[in-house]
């Protein structure tokens, strides 16, 4: 398979998970990550984006409005703000907030699959609600990988057990997905080459 664009999203407990996923990652796998993480509207600080930097080695930041995007680089949402996914750019919108949520990962999944298909990754996290398992789902209808961390592994398991209700995922350990996102990635490469 051929990675474009890998979409994560994850709520409580998620930033964990998605520094731990991202540990797993080897530098090999330059498709851009794009990252929805349910944070409190109020947090307008870096934080996340400083936090995050220090344990991976790709370039970290939160999306500006049309921002081009790039490979190796992870981009976060920012707080209250949809983040949105265009061939080439990201979008952002204050649009209605989603499963209680903006950023919404179904927002983000859904304008990712819209505009990558079958080039697109979808990761869903750690989460206490159902967001993500509708654009998890459109991301496998358009032939993308849609991958679910194991619930078992998950500090809250509502939002991994909605997505895997609401399509056929794969199903893995949160230590097992960056290898797998990576041997999926670099096989579509060498294909290509």
């Amino acid at each position: 398979m051929s990675c474009e664009l890998i979409a994560i999203g994850g709520s409580w407990g998620g930033f964990d998970a998605l520094r731990r996923l991202l540990a797993h990652l080897p530098e090999e796998v330059d498709a851009p990550i794009a990252v929805a993480l349910h944070r409190s509207p109020d947090s307008l600080d870096r934080g996340l984006e400083a936090m995050l930097q220090r344990v991976v080695g790709r370039p970290v930041r939160e999306v500006d409005d049309k921002d081009a995007i790039e490979p190796r680089h992870v981009y976060l949402a920012p707080p209250d703000y949809h983040l949105l996914v265009e061939r080439g750019s990201f979008a952002l919108s204050t649009d209605q907030r989603v499963q209680h949520a903006r950023p919404s990962i179904d927002v983000l999944f859904e304008s990712a699959a819209d505009a990558y298909g079958e080039r697109v990754i979808g990761i869903v996290l750690t989460g206490a609600n159902e967001d993500g398992a509708a654009g998890l789902a459109r991301i496998a209808d358009r032939g993308g990988l849609a991958i679910v961390q194991d619930p078992a592994t998950a500090e809250r398991r509502a939002m991994p057990d909605a997505a895997i209700a609401a399509g056929a995922p794969t199903v893995l350990p949160l230590e097992e997905i960056g290898p797998f996102v990576a041997a999926r990635c670099l096989a579509g490469a060498e294909v290509a080459s």
